[in-house]
């Protein structure tokens, strides 16, 4: 995409950075947030991104499991299917070092 769209993958790249960084929020919490939206709105990309940057970020596993208990709650049967998902890429992410 890059390479076919440089002005909006540039744009786009520069809100996630933006969006991302620490503020009233800090960038572990910002993080956490991503990774509910990913789970609720069924982005397999976004929740193995968002997962990994929540963990850089110093999210602890207890951490990640709340915020998918939140994410079951507000988006149902349909969240709880793509919270799974994110159980299996911290099981990677661990196993990775």
């Amino acid at each position: 995409m890059a390479k076919e769209l440089p002005d909006v993958m540039k744009a786009f790249y520069g809100l996630s950075r933006t969006s991302s960084t620490s503020g009233a929020l800090d960038a572990k919490t910002k993080e956490l947030m991503a990774l509910a939206i990913g789970v609720a709105t069924h982005c397999d990309g976004c929740i193995a991104f968002h997962t990994r940057a929540a963990l850089q970020a110093g999210a602890s596993r207890e951490e990640i499991v709340e915020t998918l208990g939140v994410t079951v709650m507000m988006g149902g049967g349909p969240s709880l299917m793509y919270a799974a998902h994110v159980m299996e890429a911290i099981e990677e992410f661990e196993q990775q070092g």
